[in-house]
């Protein structure tokens, strides 16, 4: 952005409007919380009728349990010859014309049957 007069006062009446701004919305978050200003113990039983209050050591233990049983056998192995994985679908990121290309080079490259009847 350029630095001109203009540009310079619209960011300093941006970064006013933001103090003014923030003060009121956490202002307004403290009245929705029931928060005082000298009272910093919170009253959640209002709040665990619409939702369920969990604390921080809970979510941790949760969220550390969750990461150790990652399963990672579910990869996709892709061969690089026909551009398919186990299953025989294409990657995601392939487009279709790259995979008719792609079908048209496998046609040519597998050998052809010889369909000679004797009778």
């Amino acid at each position: 952005m350029a630095k001109s007069i203009r540009s310079k006062w619209k960011r300093k009446c941006r970064a006013v409007k933001r103090v003014r701004y923030g003060a009121k919305e956490l202002a307004r978050l403290k009245k929705t919380l029931g928060i005082d200003e000298n009272n910093t113990d919170v009253d959640m039983s209002s709040i665990q009728k619409v939702a369920k209050v969990v604390s921080k050591n809970d979510i941790r233990d949760s969220v550390i349990d969750t990461s150790n049983s990652m399963d990672v056998d579910n990869k996709r192995i892709f061969n690089p010859k026909t551009m398919r994985d186990q299953h025989g679908a294409y990657p995601v990121w392939m487009n279709k014309r790259r995979i008719r290309k792609s079908k048209k080079v496998e046609k040519r490259r597998k050998p052809k049957r010889n369909v000679n009847v004797t009778v």
